[in-house]
């Protein structure tokens, strides 16, 4: 069952630079070496809801799970054992995805 990710970073007053979000893509190199399981990814500022919102769907939350362990969590551990707070993060299976 596809699974829907959502990850939402509080926005830091008037900062609206990507600096770590794209350190972390940089590292993960996600588009020359895609994640088993990942079926769509998306970025971008919510000014409304005052967050830096990830949203991804993946086939299964297994296949999350794995790219979290495997891939995620080594590249930003170390970010947030020097102060960078972790996102709150929301997974739900989906009734219905069209891909």
């Amino acid at each position: 069952m596809a699974v829907a990710v959502i990850q939402e970073f509080p926005i830091q007053g008037a900062d609206r630079t990507t600096n770590v979000y794209d350190r972390v893509q940089e590292a993960l190199d996600a588009r020359a070496n895609p994640p088993s399981g990942g079926l769509v990814h998306t970025a971008g500022f919510d000014e409304d809801a005052g967050v830096f919102r990830i949203f991804d769907v993946w086939e299964s939350e297994d296949a999350w799970d794995a790219f979290l362990k495997d891939r995620l969590m080594p590249i930003v551990q170390p970010m947030m054992e020097q102060g960078q707070r972790p996102p709150v993060t929301r997974v739900y299976q989906l009734h219905d995805y069209m891909g």
